[in-house]
């Protein structure tokens, strides 16, 4: 006998996290939109690679607003508000890559880090009663342009 409320038990035992995880989704696409567009105008991609990151953007796109249906969570909740930071994503898409605004969102901000580069560095120790068992020395290099 098949459950009928098993589904809907399980949208509403997720209904903290699914709104999150697509609010990540959508602002990793938005990111990558963003990317997508700087070559485009740089003349970095050829008609057909053009033609395959608008198809995939357009299918994940697609994909946020099914989830956020079957999550019944309304797609402008994505954007959150960060109070004196900002929102997360920009109101009515009004962003367009390298055309800075005065009110910049975090979008925005991890966008102009992805084209500009960024190195962080940094130690880390872990251990356990005061016995520093792992240690780690760490470099990343955060850019969308050729390394």
């Amino acid at each position: 006998m098949k459950d009928e409320g098993h589904g809907v038990g399980l949208r509403q035992g997720n209904a903290g996290l699914a709104p999150l995880l697509l609010t990540v989704v959508e602002l990793i696409r938005q990111l990558m939109e963003a990317q997508v567009i700087r070559r485009m105008e740089a003349d970095l991609l050829n008609d057909d690679e053009l033609e395959r990151a608008a198809e995939s953007l357009r299918k994940l796109e697609e994909q946020v607003v099914h989830l956020c249906d079957v999550f019944e969570v309304d797609p402008a909740d994505l954007n959150i508000d960060l109070g004196e930071v900002g929102t997360l994503l920009p109101k009515d898409s009004g962003y367009y890559p390298g055309e800075p605004s005065a009110n910049p969102t975090i979008l925005e901000l991890l966008d102009r880090l992805l084209h500009a580069g960024v190195v962080v560095e940094g130690n880390v120790d872990l251990g356990l009663a005061q016995l520093n068992l792992v240690h780690a020395k760490l470099r990343l290099v955060l850019t969308s342009q050729p390394i």
